[in-house]
């Protein structure tokens, strides 16, 4: 039988590893169904922490004008979640602002005596708003409903208080629904993230993302179902995102010590395994050691960033652990490290040893922290591209909530 060892990457602990965890063996199991997935968990013990509780980070004392990084290209298909990543009402307030526009310059809304305002019914539906029914389009889909319903009570109310505030006597205006259900949509990843995304992050592969979109938008009466981008929308959506760059920075150095500590785990990870590596590697190979010897079987190491970097640095130790038939990086930064030269077993120019075993390389071009090695070890890796439709970073977490993936490993897997 063939054993699938999955192994995580950087900045991954134990809730967040079983979730991918359940997964793999589900995704696996609509393909590969006799295919037996293995543990390989190592972030708890081995991960890396604040141990003295933030002391390295300065408190900010005044605002130094950082700026931004340049304006976010309109033609981006992804700029409105890029968007509601950083502020889920930002495109509804941009919404309002235009409509209370198009009524006047200068004017103010407010409610004519004796009219009933056209906001006001939007509103209420929005705050009704629920995932009932939204379900069977696949386990990854059933897993972000169950995610999101808990918080999708609070989220609708906030985005229906933002809209009668502020389009409450402004004349009706078409489109609000799509923007509203976006809005629910960010403001409930949010919630279910934690503050300051203190949670594990949600992997979601954006067709579930459009899929629950579109369902909130239909609720609420539209028919926008993703289309957006290619509309007037979407240049609202990169100006105002435009506009929040170099607050933003200023904002992110008030709340550093918070942000610094959220982000320890997966930045953390990359620095102690290259400084500190042996720890990780060991607990890599023992893990993949025991479940070699345990096995009956050829054995597939199934790793994800850092962890795609210590089975790349481990299969090309001169003592590797034998029966491994294939490795099947996701997301990893492997091939980028053997091109600065920071790989720990195997220096640029070197090539892989012949005992390396088959290597598929997966990667999302939004994924910023995932790299190509067709060209790097010419003849020796496979690259797959799959598309999660998700900005990054969440196209780096998302990988295995990507159906798509499942069927393009299920031939590639040994029988």
């Amino acid at each position: 039988m063939t054993s699938v060892v999955f192994v995580h990457g950087t900045g991954v602990r134990a809730k967040s590893y079983e979730k991918s965890f359940a997964r793999v063996v589900s995704g696996l199991g609509r393909v590969r169904a006799e295919v037996r997935v293995v543990r390989c968990f190592w972030g708890e013990e081995h991960g890396a922490s604040l141990g003295l509780d933030g002391a390295s980070v300065p408190v900010r004392t005044r605002n130094r004008g950082l700026g931004d990084d340049g304006p976010l290209d309109e033609d981006d298909p992804l700029a409105v979640w890029a968007l509601l990543e950083v502020d889920p009402l930002a495109e509804l307030r941009e919404f309002a602002e235009a409509a209370r526009a198009r009524r006047g310059a200068g004017a103010r809304p407010g409610f004519a005596p004796g009219r009933q305002d056209p906001w006001r019914a939007i509103a209420d539906t929005v705050r009704g708003l629920s995932l009932e029914g939204v379900a069977g389009g696949g386990e990854s889909l059933d897993e972000l409903v169950r995610d999101l319903a808990p918080h999708l009570g609070p989220a609708g109310g906030r985005v229906a208080q933002e809209i009668s505030r502020s389009l409450g006597g402004t004349p009706p205006v078409d489109g609000i629904e799509a923007i509203a259900a976006r809005a629910v949509y960010a403001l409930a990843v949010q919630r279910a993230e934690g503050p300051q995304g203190a949670d594990e992050p949600l992997a979601v592969d954006g067709a579930d993302r459009d899929t629950v979109v579109g369902a909130l938008t239909d609720r609420l009466g539209g028919t926008d179902r993703g289309g957006f981008v290619a509309r007037a929308a979407k240049g609202v959506a990169v100006r105002a995102l435009n506009s929040y760059l170099s607050p933003l920075s200023s904002l992110a150095h008030t709340f550093r010590g918070g942000i610094t500590k959220g982000s320890v785990p997966a930045s953390g990870d990359i620095l102690r395994y290259q400084v500190r590596g042996a720890g990780v590697r060991a607990a890599i190979r023992t893990a993949v050691d025991e479940t070699v010897a345990a096995g009956d079987g050829p054995v597939v190491l199934l790793a994800h960033s850092l962890g795609g970097i210590a089975c790349a640095d481990l299969l090309a130790e001169p003592d590797p652990p034998a029966g491994v038939e294939l490795l099947v990086t996701v997301g990893s930064q492997a091939p980028f490290l053997y091109e600065l030269d920071a790989l720990t077993a195997l220096r640029r120019g070197e090539p892989l040893p012949a005992a390396f075993p088959r290597w598929i390389n997966v990667y999302d071009e939004q994924d910023l922290l995932g790299f190509v090695g067709a060209k790097v070890f010419p003849g020796r890796v496979t690259d797959v591209r799959v598309d999660t439709r998700q900005p990054f970073p969440r196209a780096h977490t998302s990988y295995f909530a990507h159906q798509r993936l499942y069927d393009l490993l299920a031939p590639e897997l040994p029988a």
